[in-house]
């Protein structure tokens, strides 16, 4: 494993940014993580999908997750919008489950920009933003030097960034120095 820097991460502040795939929890609790504070997660109440706090402590304290939960994707966009530009929280992540046009990603970007608050939306595979400044892809992936216990091994793709740069990157997340590793390609 090495001790580097993975590029692109962490995200950049004041700009909203999108994750999708397997991994995308994952992703999002590592950003968390590295931030170091509270941060808002916002879902709809329909969503049966929920956080559980012993998945959560590998990651960080789950007390640190201020969670919102609200009764449509067009709420919970309202409330994204308020947390990012109000700046009281270093990262917002929206669980949208639609897609989300031009004008409502513009606005989650300026609000990002307002607040200087890093924003986040977990969405489903091939549903994103043009507004997104960069998306993610990331999926658990196989090693075959890795013990049966380990599943920590993940696969994060940059599949878009305005900046232009794209690549993939096999991380593995260390749960004793609560830091991210990347990890070279077998064979190597």
């Amino acid at each position: 494993m090495m001790r580097a820097a993975l590029p692109f991460f962490p995200l950049s502040k004041g700009r909203t940014h999108e994750v999708c795939g397997a991994g995308a929890y994952g992703f999002a609790f590592s950003l968390a993580a590295h931030l170091g504070e509270n941060f808002l997660w916002i879902r709809e109440t329909w969503e049966p999908t929920q956080l559980n706090p012993n998945g959560i402590t590998a990651f960080l304290d789950p007390s640190k997750i201020l969670l919102g939960h609200t009764k449509d994707q067009l709420e919970s966009l309202a409330v994204a919008e308020e947390a990012l530009r109000s700046g009281a929280l270093p990262l917002v992540v929206i669980a949208l489950s639609k897609p989300i046009g031009l004008t409502e990603g513009r606005r989650l970007q300026l609000a990002a920009r307002d607040g200087k608050s890093v924003g986040l939306a977990i969405i489903p595979e091939g549903m994103g933003s043009n507004a997104a400044e960069t998306r993610w892809q990331c999926r658990p992936a196989f090693s075959p030097h890795a013990s049966p216990y380990d599943s920590t091994l993940n696969r994060w793709e940059l599949i878009k960034n305005k900046s232009g740069t794209l690549g993939v990157w096999h991380v593995r997340w260390d749960t004793a120095s609560r830091r991210l590793d990347l990890v070279s390609a077998s064979g190597e």
